[in-house]
């Protein structure tokens, strides 16, 4: 995995007690509307995708596909997971620009949903 300021900022996050992960919790964050940003690998399963898909929209928070189960788990210092959730608004906008750089770039990293 190449280093990028996504996992980093994903990393600093983690270390500010501002990521949650894995599908139930993040789940729960979109529900009880401390998810900032939720983010879900490439490579999840169709049903995962769409359900953070369904949830974000229905709950008006940015969700994006980015990365793998193994680089979003390694960014936040755990094993492999298919979905997390960013909870301060500073750090997930911060990702989102970052998502959104990248995607001008070409690099098309990502779906926005």
């Amino acid at each position: 995995m190449k280093p990028n300021k996504i996992y980093s900022l994903l990393g600093l996050a983690m270390r500010g007690r501002n990521v949650v992960s894995g599908e139930f919790a993040t789940e729960s964050a979109v529900k009880d509307g401390s998810a900032m940003l939720v983010l879900v690998a490439k490579d999840a399963s169709d049903n995962t995708k769409k359900l953070f898909t369904n949830k974000c929209s229905f709950y008006e928070v940015p969700c994006f596909q980015y990365g793998t189960k193994e680089e979003l788990g390694h960014a936040i210092g755990k094993e492999l997971r298919s979905s997390l959730a960013v909870t301060d608004l500073g750090l997930a906008d911060a990702i989102i620009g970052k998502l959104e750089e990248t995607d001008k770039l070409g690099g098309s990293e990502h779906g926005e949903n």
